[in-house]
């Protein structure tokens, strides 16, 4: 009996797989004659396409933004969104874009546009980074006290997380004194700063009046405080208003 109920089980699963074999041939000749690989009709069509979207599209971006930034001073960072870079569509041609009043500065959203038979336009929020230096005091610095290299310091960091204001470039602090007190460590701003004046009001200066081939000179009292290049008025000792420019010896030369 035992032997019995074997062979019947034997000769079942001999016919089961002889059926599943015939089926799979079969199907494997449907995709021959269709010119399709096996192997490839197991995913979906569509992923198939969306495949390397967005490796694609991120590297256009970054190259839109570099080119965008390159007279910025400082190391460029570039972050993408990339759930949002998964979600884009699959395009042969893409355009990256700014959108209008947008700046590539910190965080900010980077258009993308594909041409093609099914074209779209698409936003991808990105951040983007620059490191740099930029000036701080390195001490309290009072009202009208001038600024140096002895009250500064200089500091690394991502500058478009500061004030856009911030100074960058030690040239800037060139003569200059705060126009109010400055706590220890604020980075250093162009609007705290002022170019120290070299006349006084009230002081005597000497007016250079300069013609074809001669030089007039007279004395007179500043109206105002000024800096080197700033127009003043000067009263003479006639009682005369003149108008010139501060030199940076403390003269002043008579506008024409």
């Amino acid at each position: 009996m035992t032997l019995l109920l074997m062979g019947l089980y034997k000769t079942y699963f001999r016919g089961m797989t002889s059926a599943l074999l015939a089926v799979l041939a079969a199907s494997v000749g449907s995709f021959s004659q269709a010119g399709v690989n096996p192997s490839q009709a197991i995913a979906p069509s569509v992923n198939q396409a969306h495949k390397g979207t967005p490796g694609t599209a991120s590297t256009a971006i970054k190259q839109f933004v570099v080119a965008q930034t390159s007279g910025l001073t400082g190391k460029l960072g570039i972050s993408l969104d990339t759930p949002l870079l998964d979600q884009l569509p699959a395009c042969a041609t893409l355009e990256p874009f700014l959108p209008s009043g947008a700046r590539l500065w910190g965080r900010v959203s980077i258009g993308v546009r594909c041409h093609s038979d099914t074209p779209w336009t698409r936003y991808v929020s990105a951040y983007i980074s620059v490191v740099g230096v930029y000036y701080m005091a390195s001490q309290p610095i009072n009202a009208g006290q001038l600024v140096s290299s002895t009250n500064t310091q200089v500091r690394e960091g991502d500058l478009t997380t500061l004030p856009g204001s911030v100074i960058v470039d030690l040239a800037q602090l060139s003569g200059v004194v705060a126009t109010s007190r400055i706590a220890s460590g604020a980075p250093l701003r162009r609007e705290w700063l002022k170019p120290l004046a070299i006349v006084q009001r009230g002081q005597t200066v000497k007016v250079l009046a300069q013609g074809n081939g001669f030089t007039v000179s007279t004395e007179g009292k500043a109206m105002t405080n000024a800096p080197a290049g700033a127009v003043i008025q000067v009263k003479t000792r006639k009682g005369d208003m003149l108008s010139g420019i501060v030199r940076s010896d403390g003269m002043v030369e008579k506008s024409p």
